[in-house]
């Protein structure tokens, strides 16, 4: 049975399709999804061709649709079937008139193997006795490739040389991205699509054309064009933002995402197309794809390149486990793509001279929301009344879905104008939630949204139908786009994306300051290296492994130096869990080890705290919440920046009984005692010390007659500088430690270095050198300042 059915003749807001230049051509048109039983086929593809279906029941043209894949018929029919009832009707219909729309839709469809040349000949054939027992005449075909881009050249081959409908009939093939993966790629499969297929039978799609909001942005300009010409420029544009913002992880799309990336998945297609759209000069005709075609052209050839310094990139801290799991790789590999990009971009126009154009998108990110924002430059200085409506941003946003709004909308900031309602299929929105916007509560917006939210999918399908070819990518688009794109690509290759954690956990990592034509992170850290990311290459970074005193020596430079001792600390951490499901750790005080607290506190995220006891190695006699306090400051720097329980944390009891480090207190007694009670043989896992000028350590300086506390744990000292009070770890117990860390920086320190190496064990003059494990590791982290001068 054949339903009958109108073939679409009309684009989006009156534009005409390829039949314009007469009645369309009616009759049959065979629809065939190859790769029909896919993720892309089952979420979104079979309910787009029935919700068409739906929309032009009883009309004149009929219908036969294909789901095609590798797999037999007999295996493949049941899972296609399975995904065909799971099509849904609109709100409206009723429950009857919804069984019978899917009961004809499903009857209509059917699965093919399509695999060989001769699969592709068989599909042909029977489409064409279908012609001939129902004597109807053929409308066109429509093909849609749900397939790896791999795959298309081959398909379109067999689809040219077996399955063109000769005659009249139209043919209609579309293609989902990637579209190559540089400039070269791109022009390759351009050209070998080309010997099977015309440009204008080549549907490329940008889903992204098809969120109702981004199709929205050229009829509104039109409509708004008295309010917008004047304002439309570099004289009252502050900057220009367009972000996609996702919370998802790239789990399962592995081994696409890793050849690919943030810029190349989103950056490039979805976010430069909605920046045409903003930027470009407004057509004559919004029908014209070809006009708008030549807009688009226009704004790629004003583009000023993109330099490396116009780009920031980032990868979420889970990555590279996903990419070590899902392509078998080893714990060495190390992956640079990148999941967060912010992009930087100038046109060199007259009109948008100076104007910083934002283009910015990750994964892993606090929220799902995608929009594209023009602030304006606001010229009202409010001395007082700042909630006034012309104290408040003044700015344009189109939202494209999601986010705290959960709808699609445009709006426009009331101290700027209101905007023009000529769509029926568009309504302004008077009734609102309590919802901040951007910096602004919607209360302060204009806002305006479709009458009927309709999926991208389902948009861009009726429009194919159609032959509507204004939101697709045509080959001079993509050309272009790559152009644009790939120097920065090049450039970025051996770049290290700076790891964030995910979620709201990113805080201000990613934030971003624009400076002239660069761009920037806000706050500064260093960005990791293979040494954080498994590489066990220490020469990838210049550092230097060695020995000093008879011990294991690392030297490197300041920054990587940090980076190590860092990765480190995580690996005895992770063991030590892994085998007792805890971690002791005791830190000395001073302002050396402030660069490690820095590193862990902003890029070891996945440090097991939880399981982490932090002990003091020594504490200056004054109260805790001083600042020269040593625990303050490791509180300050550490400690409030990461997620320990407070029970873990075991500062030194310098003040009891409303005194400080008073014998009769017995304060050390007590943190021995506590010490005896939770770590395993008093033995810290890690113990990272510190040396002085005068080559002191912990709190055990020169003639301090340490030794006298025989097998103590913790002893009151006296220290030659003020505050002269101090308490401190012994010998005996910072020998204990399975690892202990000299950790020594600066050409301050050179001279003790040289000395150092050439002194015996003197711990009275020299009390370093009573550092001594007794069963386990010490490691010399010297920085190439301190070892060289």
């Amino acid at each position: 049975m054949i339903v009958l059915l109108l073939l679409v003749t009309l684009c989006a807001h009156g534009g005409k399709g390829e039949e314009s230049a007469g009645a369309p051509r009616s009759g049959h048109v065979s629809v065939v999804i190859v790769g029909g039983t896919g993720d892309l086929a089952k979420k979104y593809l079979w309910q787009g061709f029935f919700e068409l279906y739906v929309h032009q029941v009883g009309s004149g043209n009929t219908f036969s649709f294909y789901g095609g894949g590798l797999s037999p018929a007999d295996a493949a029919t049941p899972a296609l079937f399975e995904i065909l009832k799971a099509v849904s009707c609109s709100k409206d219909a009723s429950e009857e008139r919804c069984a019978l729309l899917k009961e004809q839709f499903l009857r209509l469809a059917r699965y093919r193997q399509l695999k060989t040349l001769e699969d592709y000949q068989a599909l042909a054939e029977h489409i064409g006795r279908e012609l001939q027992q129902e004597g109807i005449t053929e409308a066109g075909r429509l093909f849609y490739l749900s397939l790896p881009a791999f795959a298309y050249v081959d398909v379109a081959d067999k689809i040219n040389r077996s399955c063109r409908p000769t005659g009249g009939p139209w043919l209609r093939v579309v293609l989902e991205k990637p579209f190559g993966h540089d400039i070269r790629s791109a022009e390759v499969l351009a050209t070998q699509l080309e010997g099977s297929l015309k440009d204008e039978e080549m549907y490329r799609i940008d889903h992204y054309l098809g969120k109702q909001v981004v199709a929205k942005i050229l009829p509104f300009r039109v409509e708004n064009k008295k309010f917008l010409d004047p304002i439309w420029n570099k004289h009252h544009i502050e900057r220009v933002e367009i972000v996609m913002k996702e919370t998802l992880d790239v789990k399962g799309r592995i081994s696409f995402y890793d050849q690919y990336g943030v810029i190349r998945d989103v950056l490039q297609n979805h976010l430069t197309e909605v920046m045409t759209l903003l930027m470009m000069r407004l057509p004559t005709n919004l029908s014209s794809s070809e006009e708008i075609l030549q807009r688009k052209l226009q704004i790629f050839s004003s583009m000023l390149p993109l330099r490396k310094n116009q780009a920031v990139v980032g990868q979420y801290q889970a990555y590279q486990t996903t990419v070590q799991q899902e392509t078998n790789k080893t714990k060495d590999h190390v992956s640079r793509t990148p999941t967060y990009a912010a992009v930087l971009a100038h046109i060199d126009e007259a009109q948008y001279e100076g104007v910083p154009i934002l283009l910015i998108s990750g994964k892993m990110l606090d929220e799902r929301v995608g929009y594209a924002r023009i602030l304006f430059k606001n010229d009202v200085f409010c001395l007082q009344s700042r909630d006034g409506v012309h104290c408040k941003p003044k700015q344009i946003v189109f939202y494209f879905g999601h986010g705290s709004l959960q709808y699609p909308a445009v709006l426009v900031s009331k101290n700027l104008f209101r905007p023009v309602v000529t769509d029926s299929e568009w309504t302004e929105v008077t009734e609102h939630t309590d919802v901040n916007i951007l910096g602004l509560p919607i209360s302060d917006y204009y806002v305006q949204t479709p009458t009927e939210q309709k999926e991208a999918y389902s948009e861009l399908i009726s429009q194919i139908f159609a032959g509507c070819k204004n939101n697709f990518i045509s080959t001079e688009n993509l050309l272009a786009s790559w152009g644009l794109w790939t120097p920065l690509l090049n450039s970025l290759a051996g770049t290290y994306p700076r790891i964030y954690p995910g979620g709201g956990d990113n805080r201000d990592l990613l934030d971003i300051r624009v400076n002239g034509k660069d761009v920037g992170y806000t706050r500064e850290v260093v960005i990791i290296s293979p040494e954080q990311m498994g590489a066990t290459s220490a020469n990838s970074f210049q550092v230097m492994q060695g020995n000093f005193r008879r011990a294991d020596m690392v030297s490197a430079w300041p920054e990587e130096l940090v980076e190590r001792l860092a990765a480190d600390i995580q690996k005895e951490a992770e063991a030590a869990v892994r085998e007792g499901n805890v971690f002791h750790l005791a830190i000395s005080g001073g302002s050396t080890p402030l660069a490690l607290f820095h590193r862990l506190a902003l890029h070891h995220f996945s440090f097991p705290w939880s399981h982490t006891h932090v002990w003091m190695v020594d504490e200056r006699c004054v109260p805790l919440t001083e600042p020269e306090s040593n625990f303050r400051g490791l509180h300050d720097h550490l400690l409030q920046h990461v997620r320990i329980p407070y029970f873990n944390i075991h500062p030194m009891p310098v003040q009891l009984n409303q005194r400080l480090c008073v014998e009769e207190d017995r304060g050390a007694a007590l943190y021995e005692k506590e010490i005896s009670g939770m770590v395993h043989g008093s033995s810290f896992h890690f113990v990272l010390l510190g040396v002085g000028y005068d080559g002191h350590t912990a709190s055990l300086f020169p003639g301090g007659k340490a030794d006298e506390v025989g097998e103590g744990l913790v002893a009151l000292t006296e220290s030659p500088l003020k505050p002269h009070q101090r308490m401190s770890l012994t010998f005996s117990a910072i020998n204990r430690a399975r690892t202990v860390a000299l950790l020594v920086m600066g050409k301050g320190k050179h001279e003790l270095i040289s000395q150092l190496s050439r002194v015996s064990d003197k711990p009275d003059k020299w009390p370093v050198t009573g550092v001594k494990p007794a069963d386990g590791r010490l490691v010399w982290y010297i920085d190439y300042d301190a070892l060289l001068g």
